[in-house]
């Protein structure tokens, strides 16, 4: 399942990175081979300054050794070896009427002493942050998110759903770091479900990705935008900053167990502002994506 699951993110990385190539019409991403010393590697492929994408990466990383300390004290072990995988991407547009996204899907296993797997299962989600909410883009990215949960189980998008707007929550400012979309963890073998099963849904979502996405790309990429509008992405890229250095449990997972930092920081915003007790204007836009931001909805 591991040699299964890596090539599909391989192969997942080169069609994603391709289509963002083309979409942007300016930039390329810059590859990165790198190895971890406990064990395995990643490549990472970041692209910046491009005629849409101010910063974004797509990058896939199989990790593997002894169970870092934070994980034994997680599975109550005090010894194993584990095997990680997956592919990680976030996109920051120029124009702020394009909204930012986030998506990863991984696998996950772990061994006894004498090699044989323990637990296993799969990871991931998709969600999407706009600075200017056009409703007819989160129903698109929901509908389509959900298109793919419902090949697989009635059930899945409902739920999934749920869990991204618990889990994209930044507590400390009561509102949602976005509009959501997907996220699941923990995804194993049951009676109902098979690790093939797991593998086909999450492949399923992954696969839907370029599809949720690149339609709202090309419908907004063309709207004149001021620095009013641009400085008002810059206030909620801080939003998303915090997040990820607060609450997000992957990239503690990563500055906790000596990962690769400039992997892990890949995912934050070029250019940032944090203003002092700001206040969108009454009536406004930015006041009406707030508010949403506070109240979760149902898009589809």
């Amino acid at each position: 399942m591991k040699d299964q699951f890596y090539k599909y993110i391989e192969n997942l990385q080169e069609q994603i990175t391709s289509k963002l190539e083309d979409v942007d019409g300016l930039a390329t991403f810059e590859e990165d081979i790198w190895e971890r010393e406990e064990g395995g590697g990643g490549r990472t492929r970041v692209i910046e300054n491009g005629a849409i994408f101010e910063k974004g990466g797509v990058n896939i990383s199989a990790v593997y050794g002894e169970l870092p300390e934070v994980l034994r004290n997680q599975f109550k072990v005090k010894e194993g070896n584990f095997f990680a995988c997956g592919l990680s991407l976030v996109l920051h547009p120029v124009n702020p009427f394009v909204p930012t996204v986030h998506a990863n899907w991984r696998y996950f296993e772990m061994y006894d002493e004498a090699g044989n797997i323990v637990t296993q299962w799969f990871g991931g989600g998709q969600d999407l942050t706009p600075y200017y909410l056009f409703d007819e883009d989160a129903t698109h990215f929901h509908a389509v998110c959900k298109m793919a949960c419902d090949k697989h189980n009635s059930e899945f998008y409902l739920k999934f759903k749920k869990t991204c707007d618990e889990y994209f929550w930044n507590s400390h400012r009561n509102e949602a770091r976005g509009i959501g979309g997907l996220f699941f963890d923990y995804q194993k073998e049951t009676e109902a479900f098979s690790i093939e099963d797991r593998f086909n849904f999450v492949t399923e979502v992954g696969n839907s990705f370029l599809e949720s996405y690149v339609p709202i790309v090309e419908k907004r990429k063309e709207i004149k935008f001021t620095k009013a509008h641009k400085d008002w992405q810059e206030v909620r890229r801080g939003r998303y900053v915090e997040f990820n250095l607060v609450h997000d449990r992957g990239t503690l997972f990563g500055l906790k167990t000596n990962g690769r930092i400039e992997s892990i920081l890949m995912s934050l915003p070029p250019i940032v502002q944090w203003k002092y007790n700001h206040r969108p204007e009454e009536n406004s836009e930015e006041e009406r994506l707030l508010y949403i931001l506070m109240n979760p909805r149902d898009w589809v």
